[in-house]
């Protein structure tokens, strides 16, 4: 009997949704991050076993792409 796919892979969901404020953790690391809130604007597969985002900051001119450990709730 041949089983699915879907059967053997677990689901992981973002933490995140769209739309949710969030903060970087440990900013020391991010010498070129602008402190302060920033918007989650999307959300990007699994890379190296870790989820990842797009997100924005009113303050910068462009997005970044973080990885969910690099950021908790605003």
């Amino acid at each position: 009997m041949r089983r699915s796919a879907d059967h053997n892979q677990e689901l992981v969901h973002h933490r995140f949704p769209p739309g949710d404020k969030v903060r970087l953790n440990g900013p020391r690391h991010y010498t070129n991050a602008v402190p302060g809130v920033y918007d989650i604007v999307g959300l990007l597969p699994e890379r190296d076993g870790e989820l990842q985002y797009r997100i924005k900051s009113d303050l910068e001119g462009y997005h970044r792409v973080v990885r969910e450990s690099q950021v908790e709730k605003a």
